[in-house]
């Protein structure tokens, strides 16, 4: 398990290193990393359970941490907010960053989704919808996709995910994240 999460991590960290490059090169930009976050991972955590404090391993799947404020494994400048939770939403739908709450600390070991998770399989997004008919509709709307496969963008159809924003207000609501920021998209890479 370890050995596959490192190798999810790698892969990232050479994704990023290789975007910065294509945007130094094309553009002259130096794109500097706000905020990394893992999903779907399995870490060592000190937790307390039943009035005692205990390490155990947290297996987050669909989830991510959600530290509350205080929290002492949170960097120095995030620490008196809470974790910062990015919830992605489709190409079609609003993101959102959400703050980890005390309350979640207790609730959910500090966890939060990290998604609004899908309403259908891609199977059956791609006998719905049609890649290239969801492409224009989205530039219609002035987003800009870019993909090899429209097979892959009708895998990704907006309407193949539940609601988001329903879902950023559930977490909110239930006291695992409080919502911070909605965000529009305005390009979409699907690779």
């Amino acid at each position: 398990m370890r050995a596959a999460i490192n190798c999810a991590l790698a892969n990232r960290q050479i994704i990023t290193h290789l975007t910065r490059k294509v945007f130094a090169d094309l553009f002259g930009a130096d794109l500097r990393l706000l905020y990394d976050v893992s999903h779907n991972t399995c870490k060592l955590e000190e937790h307390v359970i039943d009035g005692r404090r205990r390490r155990l391993y947290v297996h987050r799947k669909g989830a991510t941490r959600a530290f509350g404020p205080g929290n002492p494994e949170l960097p120095e400048d995030l620490r008196a907010a809470g974790q910062p939770v990015l919830i992605g939403g489709t190409m079609g739908t609003a993101s959102y960053i959400l703050a980890g709450t005390s309350a979640g600390m207790d609730l959910a070991f500090g966890s939060a989704c990290h998604g609004a998770g899908r309403a259908m399989s891609r199977h059956a997004a791609t006998r719905r919808w049609n890649g290239r008919a969801v492409q224009d509709e989205l530039t219609g709307r002035g987003i800009i996709v870019r993909s090899p496969s429209p097979r892959g963008i009708a895998e990704e159809a907006p309407g193949a995910y539940k609601d988001v924003s329903a879902v950023v207000a559930a977490a909110d609501r239930a006291g695992l994240a409080r919502r911070v920021a909605r965000l529009e998209p305005l390009v979409c890479v699907k690779g």
